[in-house]
Parts: structure tokens; sequence; C-alpha cells
């Protein structure tokens, strides 16, 4: 059986875990992020903005959480305020609480989003991006870029994976027993390995990547992508891996 090593946060993990073993596949879950709230920071005055950026479940979990225990006058202000998320899960989280996105590029990364609005749209305007404290800050990059300016608002950190799990990790590795290593942003990237210590990857491994994004961020670190698949969510990924593992 093939095993597949699952990066993701322990309470993001599971139904990606069930996606692969609908294929027959084996996961490991080694969560190189884990979540926490960012403390300290105001929910701002979302009147201010022309439009707010999520680009992750995480994003809008915190932002929300704090919102509703703090600040829920602020919710219908954030309903009717122009929205853009990055991703199928990241929209649906908003659409829980009522807030509706722009429409979705078919490539769900931060690159397609931006060359999806309008110029107009963006010139001379301020924007939100919530973010969290690995991220890669594209979007602001590409505001600033074509005539704007964002406010970045770190709502949630990314922890580092304990010692003795990067351990049993490292050595499942080295012997082996790991077929493909699955990637689902580029922190989790960029986390595994300055966990592992290794940027040479036994050449039986495949790396899987989620997006453009997160391949961007592995190839950055001199690692080569295998797998990306067509459309960027998690059933997507599953079936993009097994059909590489399986045809190995």
């Amino acid at each position: 059986m093939k095993t597949v090593l699952v990066t993701r946060p322990k309470d993001q993990a599971e139904p990606f875990v069930r996606e692969l073993e609908q294929y027959g596949l084996n996961a490991v879950v080694f969560p190189t992020i884990e979540i926490r709230p960012v403390f300290g920071w105001k929910v701002p005055d979302i009147s201010h903005f022309a439009g707010i950026f999520f680009t992750s479940a995480n994003s809008v979990r915190f932002f929300l959480e704090k919102i509703l225990a703090e600040s829920p006058e602020k919710l219908s202000h954030l309903q009717q305020a122009r929205i853009w998320a990055v991703g199928k899960t990241t929209s649906a989280d908003l659409l829980e609480h009522g807030i509706r996105t722009e429409p979705l590029p078919k490539i769900a990364d931060a690159v397609n989003l931006m060359a999806s609005i309008e110029p107009g749209d963006i010139e001379g305007k301020t924007f939100l991006f919530v973010r969290g404290s690995l991220s890669l800050g594209t979007i602001p990059e590409l505001l600033v870029r074509r005539g704007g300016s964002c406010v970045e608002l770190t709502v949630y950190e990314n922890l580092h994976p304990s010692p003795e799990e990067t351990r049993q990790v490292r050595e499942l590795l080295v012997s082996g027993k790991l077929d493909c290593l699955s990637f689902t942003s580029p922190s989790t990237a960029i986390n595994f390995f300055e966990a592992i210590g290794r940027e040479k990857l036994p050449g039986q491994v495949l790396v899987a990547a989620i997006g453009n994004t997160t391949a961007g961020a592995l190839e950055k670190l001199g690692i080569q992508v295998d797998i990306i698949p067509e459309y960027f969510d998690g059933p997507h990924f599953a079936e993009a891996i097994a059909k590489a593992l399986l045809q190995n």
C-alpha cells in the first residue's frame, strides 16, 4: 500500500485522509503547521476598505470569531462589503456567515484571483488583507503594484511541529516508507523542510502541491514538484496523487 504524508493541521487533515483512503492509499499525518490565534488585534472599521481578501479557512475562522465575540454589529458590514477569497473552501466558510464572495477564478490561487479583478477596482483604493503569520504577501504586493494600497492584519500564527514527531517522520522518509509528500500551502512546505532539515529527498518520493502558489514555494526551496491537480481542492488533489502513485 502506498503511503502519503499529509502536512495539514490535525483539525483539517481528516477529510483529506478519507479522500486518500478511497483510493486505497495510506496516510501519515504530520502537521507541519499548528494554528493558534494572534491576540491583541482589534476589528478594524470595515467601511474604510474598498474590499477584503481572505486566503485561507483559518483567516476566516479567526477573523469571524473575533467579530462575533467582540463586535457582532460589524458582521452586517462584512456581509455588505466586497469580499475576495482564494479557494472554494474559504469562500464556503464565508458563506456560512452570510458573506458572499466575488466570483472565484478557475485556478484558485492569489495570482489568478488578482488577474480577475479590473484595474479600476484597485487603483487609488485601500484594501484589507487578513493573513496568517507565514503569508507570502502576494496579494498585498500585487495591489500596490496595480496602484492600490493594503492594510495587512495577522489574525493567526503558525507553529512548528514537535521534535519527536519530526524525528519519526524523518525516519520514515529515510527508510523509504513514504511514497508521496503532500503540501496544501506554502507554510506547510516551508515548515516541513525547516523541520526535517534536508532538501535532497530520496529518489522514489513524489512531491505534490495543491496549487501553483504552493508549488512556487517548493520550487524556491529547490524542490521539484511532481503533482499539481487540475482543480485546487482536496478531492481533486487526492485524485491526482492516487493517479500518479498507482501508475508507479
